[in-house]
């Protein structure tokens, strides 16, 4: 696939003038916040009713759904692509690996917005609900991930 053609800014704009409710969440939330790490996708977390308006702010953009919007509820996530890859979660509520319900609805209040390109804000969680969601998995990266947040959190490197 040729990435080279992937506009960033245009994919941020779209979705921050959407009317969704989404949140970036994963290493790249991360690295906006600048921590160093390296991803290869987009993770969302999105308000439940607005799946068709994601898919139609990314529409423009060549983005296509893998699933329609009533099987991504159905499942709770799906994923858009076109020469990027974006994963997107649309579940009320997910535990975390020690069952600590996490629900979007609580999150999103506590949101908070980084200055991305003139005009163009990303919308992420809060520090402590993005560590919360980096605990919805068990991966070993996941630990090293929640270290550097807790890091930024403090303050400073570990």
């Amino acid at each position: 696939m040729d990435t080279g053609d992937f506009d960033e800014e245009a994919f941020f704009r779209a979705i921050a003038s959407s009317g969704a409710r989404a949140l970036l969440i994963g290493r790249r939330a991360m690295a906006v916040l600048a921590l160093p790490v390296l991803t290869a996708d987009y993770d969302f977390w999105i308000a439940f009713d607005d799946v068709e308006l994601l898919n139609a702010a990314l529409e423009p953009l060549d983005f296509v759904p893998n699933k329609t919007p009533e099987g991504a509820r159905r499942t709770g996530m799906y994923a858009l692509e076109n020469s990027e890859h974006v994963d997107v979660l649309i579940a009320r509520s997910i535990p975390t690996v020690d069952g600590v319900a996490v629900a979007f609805e609580d999150v999103w209040p506590r949101r908070q917005s980084v200055a991305y390109a003139s005009g163009v804000e990303i919308v992420l969680p809060s520090l402590d609900d993005l560590i919360l969601t980096k605990r919805f998995g068990a991966r070993t990266r996941d630990v090293a991930d929640i270290s550097l947040l807790e890091a930024l959190k403090r303050g400073g490197p570990s």
